[in-house]
């Protein structure tokens, strides 16, 4: 039991670059942890830790049993994580990532039925319209909608396709008419959403032909949920993911232009650490939002037309 602490207690010292801070986290006097750390770099007989005046750091060799050591750990966590996943009794924070339109629309309305399932379950969301670092940001779930991850360490299922749409609002078409042809756009005002790639081009495809415009915002934004707020209020056109503006175009707040063509389309995918045994708490979301997803049907919904115009 000692070795397991004083290997949590270094663990915690290299994370948090400071002595105090690792004796708080587990509940130890700071001499108490001195003594953690004198008896393990004693067993060890090596120096796993450098001290000067101003800042705590780790040599070579504790560097690499950092390294180690908290893969051990990490292990030994996913073991415990799985046992408590098989009992179906999921505690603890989960974090979760989306984008706010993502979060707003389709993440906060499933918390409550989650919560009801699963009461030991804490949840955190995080609403980025930019992609956090999943392992840097300490991040359990993350929903994304690029086909793969850089990092080979996170595993991507995919949740449902959806196509990108041109839509306006009723008070929109009455002022300025409705585009009938691509050529019509050029003289129609545009809701920019910035962090969509090539935001100013618009590559249009139809039976084999390609058709790519540019196009200038009369607004533009980082957030989408400012832009459809920008449409409903007449604005401009917007061109955002199906998945954001379906229930719009159901009830004919936003209505859809120039369907016959495609934009390229997107892949909302559910993204996670790798692990051999995945937490009770994760494992059990994803299972949550996948069966909520296929009982919604929302690939077929988001993924179909919605009249040529």
């Amino acid at each position: 039991m000692d070795r397991f602490v004083e290997i949590q207690l270094f663990i915690q010292v290299a994370e948090t670059g400071s002595i105090s801070r690792a004796a708080e986290a587990l509940g130890l006097s700071n001499a108490a942890a001195s003594r953690h750390l004198q008896a393990l770099e004693s067993r060890l007989a090596s120096r796993l830790v450098e001290r000067n005046t101003r800042r705590l750091y780790l040599t070579d060799t504790g560097q690499e049993f950092f390294n180690r050591s908290k893969a051990v750990l990490a292990d030994l966590q996913d073991a415990e994580d799985a046992v408590n996943a098989s009992a179906l009794n999921p505690s603890g924070t989960l974090r979760i990532t989306a984008s706010l339109s993502f979060s707003m629309q389709h993440i906060a309305p499933l918390l409550r039925a989650y919560t009801e399932r699963y009461p030991n379950v804490n949840i955190h969301v995080e609403a980025a319209n930019r992609y956090l670092d999943i392992i840097d940001n300490n991040i359990d779930v993350s929903i994304r909608t690029r086909e793969y991850e850089p990092d080979s360490n996170i595993t991507v299922r995919r949740l449902a396709r959806t196509r990108r749409i041109l839509v306006a609002s009723p008070r929109y078409l009455a002022r300025h008419g409705k585009p009938l042809t691509l050529e019509d756009l050029q003289q129609h005002q545009f809701l920019i959403y910035t962090y969509a790639n090539n935001p100013h081009e618009l590559r249009f495809t139809r039976h084999g032909e390609i058709t790519t415009l540019q196009v200038k915002g009369l607004l533009e934004s980082n957030d989408g949920q400012i832009l459809r707020a920008a449409a409903f209020d007449g604005l401009g056109i917007l061109v955002q993911p199906t998945y954001i503006v379906y229930d719009d175009m159901v009830a004919g707040r936003l209505v859809p232009l120039l369907d016959d063509w495609d934009l390229p389309h997107l892949t909302v995918n559910v993204a996670y650490p790798s692990r051999k045994h995945l937490s009770a708490k994760v494992r059990t979301f994803i299972d949550f939002i996948v069966e909520h997803f296929q009982r919604m049907d929302y690939e077929k919904k988001w993924s179909g037309r919605f009249g040529v115009s």
